[in-house]
């Protein structure tokens, strides 16, 4: 059995040029300090909102973590970004709670409203869309989260309701 290649194609797009030089705070306060590679990311992110291609770059030219290891750890944990969110996000908890009172309802109505999938981001640059484990707020099931504010037993129609009326305030 003979195994073709397939050719390998460039998906990520760079991000227009970003001013890196705002990560040489964090990259000093953990340069030289042993296991400092997530909170290392974790700066990086908090900063940028994602950590794009070039970030990864000055990173490793600036710190002593090859590319392929900054890489490695920020695809493995799922708290970090490799593309610029959203505005606003939008965590949906599937969690068992949320499961059993039609969790995926709100999403699927969600996604048809926003015209994206899980973890993409609205054209606009408004809305990114997460599906999450748990919110910790069971006794509100079906909940989501919109940056700091909780929204509890919704359904479908609810949530697409507050989406608009976000948008309506930010017109």
């Amino acid at each position: 059995m003979r195994i073709q290649r397939i050719p390998q194609t460039n998906t990520m797009t760079l991000a227009p040029e970003e001013d890196l030089s705002v990560l040489d705070p964090i990259i000093d306060k953990y340069k030289d300090k042993k296991g400092s590679l997530i909170p290392l990311l974790q700066g990086t992110q908090d900063t940028l909102g994602y950590i794009s291609q070039e970030a990864f770059k000055y990173l490793s030219e600036h710190t002593d973590y090859p590319v392929s290891e900054l890489y490695g750890v920020a695809t493995f944990y799922s708290q970090f970004r490799l593309t610029k969110a959203g505005k606003h996000i939008i965590k949906v908890c599937h969690g068992t709670a949320c499961h059993v009172q039609n969790a995926s309802a709100l999403t699927e109505a969600l996604k048809e409203e926003l015209n994206i999938e899980d973890g993409e981001t609205t054209d606009d640059g408004m809305f990114t869309l997460e599906a999450v484990a748990c919110l910790g707020c069971c006794s509100l099931a079906p909940v989501m989260m919109i940056g700091e504010e909780t929204y509890g037993k919704l359904n479908g129609t609810k949530a697409v309701r507050i989406i608009k009326d976000i948008r309506k305030v930010e017109e």
